[in-house]
């Protein structure tokens, strides 16, 4: 296992496989995200599921947390392996523009600031859901639990985060960037694994709509909030 990471192949592999997993949790988080929009009490359900599931909460969530983590440390390394190739050879400054996109030249740019917004959301999220659950010892999910129609709590927790248009702002622009990383990211994790065949213009279209939907639907989520508080 050790001599594939001491690879360029095999960093590249790894690093495409973790990228697979997340882009997997994202379609899981939007889509439950999404339902507050038109309903209320099913993403009250569904929250409080995914927040009181012993396999989500004890083995999901750990694995991806590790994953985030691995991303963005093989992200790093990988920067770090490019910039030293890169500064072994003599380019023209005005060359780079023309032998690469904007998106590529700048993963890491859009990696640290969708890594510092990550940090905001857990701040936001998953650090209240801890404290309530694990230092309020509140694990039923209930603005209160002696009010039998209080209702789940979810709900208004997550459209009080978007009253600030300075937090909504911050969402929107870490959004726009996550989308500009995944249209490079998702077409470079397809081709690490090998997947340059008859697929692949299906694969960069589909990428694309991926890249592009994802995020814009986590926009229109926040937006829909922050404007009907």
């Amino acid at each position: 296992m050790s001599g594939i990471f001491n690879s360029s192949i095999g960093r590249k592999f790894a690093m495409a496989l973790s990228a697979f997993f997340l882009m997997i949790f994202l379609v899981m988080h939007v889509s439950i995200n999404f339902t507050s929009v038109f309903s209320e009490e099913l993403f009250n359900e569904l929250s409080h599921f995914m927040g009181t599931n012993p396999l989500i909460q004890g083995l999901m969530q750990p694995i991806l947390i590790i994953g985030v983590i691995f991303h963005f440390v093989m992200g790093f390394i990988l920067e770090a392996q490019n910039r030293a190739s890169r500064g072994s050879v003599k380019y023209a400054k005005n060359a780079a523009s023309a032998n690469s996109s904007w998106m590529s030249r700048n993963m890491l740019l859009s990696g640290l600031v969708i890594l510092a917004f990550l940090g905001i959301h857990f701040y936001d999220f998953w650090v209240h859901e801890m404290t309530v659950k694990y230092i309020d010892g509140d694990m039923s999910g209930l603005i209160d639990p002696n009010v039998a129609d209080s209702g789940f709590r979810y709900y208004e927790e997550l459209r009080e985060k978007f009253v600030s248009p300075v937090r909504v702002g911050i969402y929107v622009v870490a959004f726009v960037l996550l989308a500009l990383h995944l249209l490079h990211g998702f077409n470079s994790a397809f081709q690490s694994v090998g997947a340059n065949n008859k697929y692949t213009k299906g694969l960069k279209g589909f990428s694309k709509v991926y890249s592009i939907g994802i995020p814009a639907l986590f926009i229109f989520i926040a937006v829909y909030h922050h404007f009907t508080h």
